[in-house]
């Protein structure tokens, strides 16, 4: 049932950032599991909005897990999953050609978007918005969000318990992978 929570979670996360005007895939919810979206060619940039250190960055950099970081940092990952998604930065986004600089832009003003929306969000729901990996497409030649946003591509952690309400949850086998989806979607879709 993990695909399905994620679907719903996603449509309902697009809806909430297309009123807050960023442009989404996202057309309509047929089912749990299907859903009609905009055909988009993908960026081929992961875009990685880090609020606290947790994951990769704890590991590459030493800072403990959970340590509040003082900025909103942003990261870009190539996603070339033979080069196994490197890290890179602007620049070399430029230079490969992935995006052009007004693309860029663009991406960074809706990523910007999309962490204070949800980070906020999920705070009126318990939830503490660590870290999420999204993506962007470009459909008729304008940047659009795309993917999926769920506990499968964000850190979402109790905000009263601390408990990973997320990707960890498998990653490091804590089990409940599927109660602990639910119970996120459950306080998603409580308004």
């Amino acid at each position: 049932g993990k695909g399905a929570i994620n679907n719903r979670m996603t449509n309902n996360l697009m809806r909430r950032l297309e009123e807050k005007g960023v442009p989404t895939h996202y057309v309509e919810e047929i089912n749990d599991r299907d859903t009609f979206v905009k055909k988009v060619e993908i960026v081929p940039l992961e875009v990685i909005i880090r609020n606290t250190a947790a994951g990769s960055f704890s590991k590459r950099y030493g800072v403990p897990e959970g340590k509040k970081l003082p900025v909103t940092v942003l990261e870009f990952s190539y996603k070339n999953d033979d080069l196994g998604d490197p890290l890179m930065c602007e620049s070399h986004a430029l230079a490969l050609k992935l995006v052009t600089k007004e693309q860029l832009e663009t991406v960074k003003k809706y990523a910007s978007i999309v962490n204070e929306t949800l980070k906020e969000f999920f705070l009126e729901k318990g939830l503490k918005l660590i870290d999420f990996k999204i993506e962007f497409g470009l459909y008729d030649g304008e940047v659009i969000l795309a993917d999926e946003i769920s506990p499968d591509t964000c850190r979402l952690w109790d905000v009263k318990t601390g408990e990973k309400m997320d990707k960890d949850r498998f990653r490091r086998d804590l089990g409940n992978v599927e109660e602990t989806y639910a119970e996120v979607l459950k306080r998603v879709k409580n308004d």
